[in-house]
């Protein structure tokens, strides 16, 4: 490998004393807390879009139900869809969908409309990033320190929340909700897509390198099996918690995401779908 061919990075980052998995984390972790905010900026439009289409509160709640189930049970797929097509190609991918749908967002006109670009779209494109890329960049590119990376990593989705969620929210008070959509567009396209494209690589054997806290290059193993029977039978193990689990085949089904990733989508989306309950009126 030429210096050229190098990834940006690898460049960037001193030889021999900086290892390249920890730029990897370092974008993933950029990846996961955008998108993570991505996915929860249906809720600074609940309101806006009630007042501007006189939608209900429930009819506009459907579709932040929508993304939230769709981002759980997207989790399975999305970990089999890295494994067969590579963690870059996916991301990169998924944040171009995020991008294109967020845009589109800013034309709606009726609630399918809605439902089917911040519900189906985003929530599905946002799952393919969640937290089962965490654990397949932790547990790909280190040995030392991988609990302490993929907690971080994993941290990300409440701390893009914790980000997100009030910038939009200034966003529209101040300029109006079509602006937040383009936002999260804007920067979906010219920050995380390009830092994406340029520093994710697949595996550590890509660049010669062994895992961090590892001796010997580990070649990628092949999948045997489909992205969606790879779903399929990784849910079959699903305990929270539980850690990997290697199959007889040799391919890893990180079953507590797939189990984590699904409950908490189920249990937002129950909490979400709601009615107004009218107040009494004081005599």
């Amino acid at each position: 490998m030429t210096v050229e061919s190098r990834p940006l990075a690898s460049r960037i980052l001193a030889p021999g004393r900086v290892h390249y998995g920890w730029a990897m984390a370092g974008v993933t972790l950029l990846v996961l807390v955008m998108s993570a905010g991505f996915r929860s900026a249906a809720g600074v439009l609940i309101v806006p879009l009630e007042h501007e289409f006189g939608w209900s509160a429930a009819t506009v709640s459907s579709a932040v139900s929508i993304n939230l189930i769709m981002f759980g049970l997207g989790a399975p797929f999305a970990a089999a869809l890295h494994e067969r097509f590579g963690v870059r190609r996916v991301t990169v991918t998924a944040l171009l969908v995020v991008a294109a749908a967020s845009a589109a967002t800013t034309l709606i006109s009726a609630p399918w409309e809605l439902r089917l670009l911040w519900g189906l779209v985003i929530g599905t494109a946002t799952g393919a990033v969640s937290i089962p890329l965490a654990a397949i960049v932790g547990n790909r590119w280190f040995i030392r320190r991988r609990g302490l990376v993929t907690g971080i990593m994993t941290s990300a989705n409440a701390t893009g929340q914790l980000i997100f969620l009030p910038i939009l929210a200034t966003i529209v008070t101040t300029a109006g909700w079509r602006w937040a959509s383009a936002t999260v567009a804007v920067v979906a396209l010219l920050v995380v897509v390009p830092l994406a494209a340029l520093i994710m690589r697949d595996h550590p054997a890509d660049l010669g390198l062994a895992p961090y806290g590892g001796e010997e290059i580990e070649a990628p193993r092949a999948p045997t099996a489909g992205p969606v029977r790879t779903a399929l039978g990784g849910t079959a193990f699903a305990a929270y918690g539980a850690g990997a689990i290697r199959t007889d085949a040799g391919s890893y089904h990180w079953a507590f995401l797939i189990s984590g990733a699904m409950c908490m989508g189920a249990s937002f989306a129950v909490t979400r779908i709601r009615t107004r309950v009218p107040r009494p009126v004081a005599a």
